[in-house]
C-alpha cells in the first residue's frame, strides 16, 4: 500500500475547492457564480482560469441610448492561495425613467476577491423633449448617446460613452439630432459590447437607432460546460439604441444585449441576466428605458488539480 500510494501521488497536496455551482467537461471542473458567494480553497493553492463579467448598464429614456455591456475580464493561470475569496456578482444598471427625468445608471462591478475585477457597463443617455442629447456613460463598455428630441436647426452629434478602464469592452455609439426640415430629431446610439462598439444612430430618414455591439464568444467552452451565456455562447452584448420614428427595431448585441424601442409602441427589452448585457433604450409606449443584465463569475481548473 505505501508503494502504491507513492506511485498514485497520494503524498502530493491537492486543492480542495468549494463554492458556486459545480459542472465539468472532459478536462476541467467549473465553479459558476450567478449570485454573491465564496470560493474556498484548502489543501493547496489552486491554479485556475477565471472569467468575470460585470453588470450591464441601463438603457436611457425617450430616444434613449442603449446601455453598455458589463466589462469582461479573462485571466488564465490565475493563482489562488489557500483562502476564502469573496465573489461579487454585479447587478445590471437601472433603466432611465421619463417621469421626473430619472437617468439610467451604470452596471455594478463583478469580482473574484481583489484578484480579478470587471467594471460595470456605462449607462445609456436620455433626452427630455426639447433638450439636447446626452452622453452615454463610461464603463466596461460605453453606453450609447441619446437621440435629440427637439426642433434644432444646428447639426447635433454626441459621441457615445468611453471604455474605462481600457481593455474590458468597446465604446458606445453616438446619437444624432436631425437638422433636415421638417424633422427636428435624430436617433440614439447602441451600447458597446465586449467584442464590437455600439452602432451610431441615424440623422434622419430612414430612421434607425444604433444596434448594440456584439459581445464575445471566445469563451464558448465556458458557456457550454456551465449552460450560461446567450446567443450560442456569447457574453457581454450591448443594448440597442432607440429609433425616433418607425423603422427597423435596433437589435441588442449578441451576448444578452436588450433590444431598443421604436416610435409607435414597440418597447425595448432588458439585458439578459448573468450575461452582462446592456439594457435597451426606449421610444415605445411609455418612453422608459430598460435595465441591464447582471454579471457572472466562472472559475475553471484542471480535474488533475484536485
Amino acid at each position: 500500500m505505501p508503494i502504491l500510494g507513492i506511485i498514485a501521488g497520494a503524498g502530493k497536496p491537492r486543492s480542495v475547492v468549494t463554492g458556486g455551482t459545480l459542472t465539468s467537461d472532459a478536462t476541467f471542473f467549473y465553479r459558476t457564480f450567478t449570485g454573491n458567494g465564496t470560493l474556498g480553497v484548502t489543501g493547496a493553492a489552486l491554479t485556475c482560469d477565471v472569467l468575470v463579467v460585470a453588470g450591464g448598464g441601463g438603457g436611457g429614456y425617450n430616444i434613449g441610448g442603449g446601455g453598455g455591456a458589463g466589462g469582461l475580464v479573462y485571466v488564465d493561470s490565475q493563482s489562488v492561495s489557500i483562502s476564502n475569496q469573496t465573489v461579487t456578482i454585479g447587478g445590471g444598471g437601472s433603466r432611465g425613467v421619463i417621469s421626473g427625468n430619472v437617468a439610467a445608471t451604470k452596471g455594478v462591478n463583478s469580482s473574484l476577491g481583489s484578484l480579478v475585477i470587471a467594471t460595470g457597463g456605462g449607462a445609456g443617455g436620455s433626452s427630455s423633449a426639447g433638450l439636447s442629447i446626452s452622453l452615454g456613460g463610461s464603463g466596461g463598455s460605453g453606453g450609447g448617446a441619446s437621440g435629440y428630441d427637439g426642433g434644432s436647426s444646428t447639426t447635433t452629434f454626441t459621441a457615445g460613452g468611453s471604455v474605462s478602464p481600457s481593455g474590458q469592452g468597446n465604446t458606445g455609439g453616438g446619437g444624432y439630432g436631425n437638422t433636415v426640415p421638417p424633422y427636428g430629431s435624430g436617433d440614439s446610439g447602441g451600447g458597446g459590447g465586449a467584442g464590437v462598439a455600439g452602432g451610431v444612430g441615424s440623422n434622419g430618414s430612414p430612421w434607425q437607432g444604433g444596434n448594440g455591439g456584439n459581445g464575445l464568444n471566445t469563451y464558448s467552452s465556458f458557456a457550454t460546460a456551465t449552460s450560461t451565456g446567450a446567443d450560442g455562447g456569447y457574453y457581454a452584448g450591448g443594448g440597442g439604441g432607440a429609433s425616433f420614428s418607425s423603422g427597423t427595431r435596433p437589435s441588442g448585441g449578441l451576448g444578452g444585449g436588450g433590444q431598443g424601442g421604436i416610435d409607435g409602441g414597440t418597447d425595448g427589452t432588458a439585458g439578459t441576466e448573468n450575461t452582462g448585457g446592456g439594457g435597451g433604450g426606449s421610444r415605445g409606449n411609455n418612453g422608459n428605458g430598460f435595465a441591464g443584465g447582471s454579471g457572472i463569475v466562472i472559475v475553471r481548473y484542471l480535474k488533475t488539480a484536485v
